[in-house]
């Protein structure tokens, strides 16, 4: 099926892709050539992660985000895994934690350094043991700390509290077959498994049940991958009887037909859905395909909208995607993507055209920032909540986070589990007296533009700056004035003598 251009108003119709400067990538890496359909990258506002090949084990590359240009090949790796690393993922709530799954059936929690690696990192600050197969999906709980799901080869998903190392939920017998992705729901209630039986299933892990299911969401025999979106419908990608690559979108009320159904291209690779909450944009990036197409989801029919698509002339190993307190609001940058080649990491911007240098409030609306909800124990107590949201109108540095550190006492003397009243070793540092009261009103980080190492101004200095600006520019210009009368006084001399 074609896209229609359709003449629709949108704020999201002339996106554009553009990628970064040659010397703002980072170059010379060997990305990992597992066969695997993992992102092989996870991105935070401080680190980029990328999975690499390794000998004797499994390893992965953390970058701070300003490291770029050539990565040596002695840089350090985080390499405490005896097998191939498949997945990793940043922790939503603390940026120097990252959890990585392996073919050796475990998962490891790590604390990287403030200001990345000076040496190789293997001593994880946790390692997880439940699986009996290869672990190829890790996803962190979205607003309850130290929550972390793991689903391996042998059809079983694992929930872990990290903070106390044990296991809180074992969901065994829900998929008969190989998981292909996990999506948590935006409150973190429930989540969405899509499943190589072609079953679309939404589970509540607490309880250990199905509460819907949709079989055959894709006719097709390859890998399909499914996402909650923020209103709680399902966007799942996959093949077609023909093997033709689809989109469809799923109303967990109602399963038996899509909302929305469109064909894309018969290609080979399999579709990566990354979805933006905020902007309800989905960007789909296929597994070495050399484009990224980005959709935008509304209430109205059809309510797939194809919105645009960035080629490039190279395919994609793999892909990283920013969290929105990570983008450079100053650029109207709504978007940022870190493309794998095979031996490069490629940042690519997606933007918004605007004249206006003010902030655009309706680009930006308030996001899910780094502070969680509740801790593991109210969760698994049976409290829900949404993520605590943040305003990017503000950008500055946070409070300093505190390593993570975990208590096996509990399991080892069988003791009670810490109560939600305990401070969590994970817990942000305290804010200062001057900061504002409540976590909703919290500031958020915002990393420098990329290439650059200065940091952003906070808004307050903002207007004083702009006006020293100015007057430096008209100094600036009276001198030049100045120097050019004498200068043409010099010539006219000059000329004078010669006559």
């Amino acid at each position: 099926m074609s896209f229609r251009k359709v003449v629709r108003q949108s704020k999201f119709r002339h996106v554009f892709g553009q990628p970064v400067k040659t010397e703002q990538c980072y170059d010379d890496i060997r990305v990992s050539r597992v066969t695997w359909d993992s992102t092989f990258c996870a991105v935070n506002p401080s680190f980029v992660a990328i999975i690499v090949e390794a000998s004797g084990g499994g390893a992965f590359l953390v970058l701070p985000l300003h490291k770029t240009g050539r990565i040596d090949k002695s840089y350090p790796t985080v390499c405490g895994h005896t097998g191939p690393v498949l997945d990793i993922e940043w922790c939503p709530h603390n940026d120097h934690v990252i959890a990585s799954g392996s073919e050796d059936c475990t998962v490891m929690v790590w604390q990287i350094p403030e200001g990345g690696l000076s040496q190789p990192l293997t001593e994880p600050v946790v390692v997880l043991e439940g699986h009996s197969k290869r672990v190829g999906i890790i996803s962190w709980h979205p607003t309850a700390r130290n929550v972390l799901l793991s689903a391996g080869c042998d059809n079983v998903v694992l929930i872990w509290n990290v903070g106390t190392a044990e296991e809180l939920y074992r969901l065994e017998g829900l998929h008969p077959d190989l998981i292909y992705s996990v999506s948590w729901s935006r409150d973190g209630s429930r989540f969405c498994t899509a499943c190589k039986d072609k079953s679309v299933r939404v589970i509540d892990p607490r309880r250990g049940t199905v509460v819907a299911e949709k079989e055959r969401a894709h006719e097709g025999a390859r890998p399909m991958r499914a996402i909650f979106l923020a209103d709680g419908k399902i966007f799942t990608t996959g093949f077609s009887r023909m093997s033709e690559r689809q989109l469809a979108l799923w109303d967990t009320e109602n399963l038996e037909e899509p909302m929305g159904l469109q064909e894309l291209d018969s290609s080979n690779g399999a579709l990566l859905p990354f979805y933006d909450p905020d902007t309800n944009v989905v960007y789909v990036c296929g597994k070495g395909d050399s484009s990224i197409r980005y959709f935008e989801i509304t209430e109205e029919p059809p309510y797939i909208h194809f919105l645009n698509t960035f080629t490039s002339k190279e395919p994609q190993r793999g892909m990283g995607w920013m969290p929105k307190r990570g983008l450079d609001v100053s650029k109207c940058e709504i978007a940022r993507f870190y493309k794998l080649h095979e031996r490069r990491c490629e940042p690519i911007i997606m933007t918004v055209p605007r004249k206006s240098d003010l902030f655009q409030d309706d680009l930006y609306p308030d996001t899910a920032g780094p502070e969680p909800a509740m801790e593991a124990e109210e969760w698994v107590a049976g409290q829900t909540a949404g993520p605590v949201l943040v305003s990017l109108r503000q950008a500055y540095v946070p409070s300093k986070q505190r390593d993570l550190k975990v208590s096996r006492r509990s399991l080892l003397h069988d003791a009670r589990p810490a109560t939600a009243t305990t401070p969590s070793p994970a817990a942000p540092a305290a804010p200062s007296p001057t900061a504002p009261a409540t976590a909703a009103s919290a500031r958020l980080s915002a990393p420098p533009a990329l290439g650059t190492g200065t940091p952003v101004p906070t808004a307050g200095g903002r207007l004083e700056e702009v006006l020293q600006e100015v007057a430096a520019l008209r100094a600036l210009v009276a001198e030049q004035g100045q120097r050019i009368t004498r200068l043409e006084e010099q010539l006219s001399r000059l000329e004078n003598g010669h006559v």
